[in-house]
């Protein structure tokens, strides 16, 4: 009898979540696949800044970034593998800080089905 594997990460699309809330469709989506990672965080940035007189959410975005990728990182591996231990071994972390960078970034919650 094979032993059933315990699968922590399995069905946490972003991409599934995003059209649950009906914020994209697969037209955006087609849209979104022909343009470069770069191009597309700099057409968020310009959208998000554009009613702000081009200052971005109050702080300085150039240290910020490595944030902002560290968290999307982490939600695509969880998305991606079957397990949080996977998704660690995905990202070249340890268990341990895998857990911390997730509580620390808030992730898990980001997948929690909205009450």
């Amino acid at each position: 009898m094979k032993a059933k594997r315990n699968i922590t990460t399995a069905s946490k699309s972003i991409i599934k979540k995003l059209k649950d809330q009906n914020k994209v469709d697969d037209s955006i989506l087609t849209h979104i696949n022909n343009l470069s990672i770069e191009d597309l965080i700099a057409v968020k940035l310009e959208l998000a800044s554009a009613h702000m007189n081009s200052r971005l959410y109050g702080f300085d975005i150039w240290k910020q970034s490595n944030n902002i990728v560290k968290e999307a990182l982490l939600k695509f591996a969880i998305s991606t593998t079957k397990s949080k231990k996977d998704a660690a071994r995905f990202l070249g972390l340890t268990y341990i800080e895998f857990k911390r960078v997730s509580s620390k970034y808030d992730v898990d919650s980001f997948f929690t089905e909205d009450i």
